[in-house]
């Protein structure tokens, strides 16, 4: 495993992290014993870097790292996402900021620490994040010694734009991947201007760019890639990265035909997020303990510098148009 410095953090973290949106729900049924093998897996391969919701199985998520933040024997870096809660409270869908500190508490509760490594806000609107109070709060949160650090996860570039205004945010989450390329036109650069850590969301693209999805595929009901195919839940940006399957289809064929030798396009996929310098950390996530080595393999994969061309005419050729200037 290769490491990245996280912003002026002082960490150094995994490049390929564990995104567990999988261990706690919208993914089909993930068994108790699956969820703990594949943070068990993730850990023995070094990654050191994780992250989760507690809108994730309503903390389900959250509290499986409980166990892997107890016995680590290693620095063991975890962010939890905060805002979007709904689940067990009286509160609307969407984001809301007034009771953040609530939902801090509960997840020092259900993580089992002090204090959250990295509290992010759970995709909140440009209009919070202009609020006066927005990141004052925060700011009380880590004087309590609740929240060690933090950064916002973002729908929209136009948030993330918004976000790194404040000097104190360490990280932006985005969706960047083979099928989402438009951050790495413009924003990176600002990204790297402001100091901030990149973490790369959907980088398989719930899944498309495995290699193991065609036209026929059928979801289990719980799973987002049956009942958010068209956004009806949330940000149809965090399904498929918001390509139509038909289309994301076609193009994973013609990745296909490109993938060197001894390479899996998984490996391809998350190999070509490495290679771009700004991104601190990937974080794919996985159903099982196979899935997890085999992103993780991504890290010690040759370079593909000799593929970058081939790659980008296939995203002009098939995806660009549908989602480049989207999510602005």
């Amino acid at each position: 495993m290769k490491y990245r410095k996280f912003s002026d953090t002082g960490w150094l973290v995994s490049e390929v992290g564990l995104g567990c949106w999988q261990i706690g729900w919208c993914w089909g049924d993930v068994s108790d014993t699956d969820a703990r093998r594949i943070l068990k897996s993730a850990v023995d391969s070094g990654v050191n870097f994780f992250d989760t919701s507690d809108t994730y199985g309503d903390g389900r998520s959250e509290r499986f790292l409980k166990d892997v933040l107890r016995s680590k024997n290693n620095e063991i870096y975890v962010t939890t996402k905060l805002g979007r809660r709904i689940r067990g409270t009286n509160y609307a869908r969407g984001y809301k900021h007034e009771p953040i500190e609530e939902f801090v508490d509960r997840s020092l509760v259900n993580l089992g620490v002090e204090a959250i490594d990295l509290l992010q806000l759970h995709c909140p609107p440009v209009a919070i994040l202009r609020k006066e109070d927005t990141f004052p709060a925060l700011d009380r949160l880590v004087e309590k010694g609740k929240v060690i650090h933090y950064g916002v996860s973002v729908y929209n570039l136009s948030e993330a734009v918004e976000a790194i205004k404040n000097p104190r945010v360490k990280s932006i989450q985005l969706v960047f991947n083979i099928f989402r390329q438009q951050a790495a036109d413009w924003f990176f650069a600002k990204a790297r201007q402001a100091g901030v850590a990149l973490i790369a969301r959907g980088p398989l693209a719930s899944g498309l760019l495995s290699g193991q999805i065609n036209k026929d595929t059928k979801f289990p009901e719980n799973d987002h890639r049956n009942y958010n195919s068209k956004g009806e839940a949330f940000d149809i940006g965090d399904t498929f990265s918001g390509v139509s399957l038909s289309k994301g289809v076609r193009a994973v064929e013609e990745l296909k035909k490109i993938v060197p030798p001894g390479m899996s396009i998984v490996q391809l996929s998350i190999k070509w997020i490495l290679m771009h310098r700004d991104i601190t950390v990937v974080i794919p996530g996985a159903v099982n303990h196979s899935q997890v080595l085999e992103n993780i393999s991504a890290s010690h994969a040759d370079d593909i510098s000799h593929l970058m061309a081939d790659i980008s005419d296939i995203y002009e050729k098939f995806i660009r148009e549908e989602v480049h200037d989207k999510w602005q």
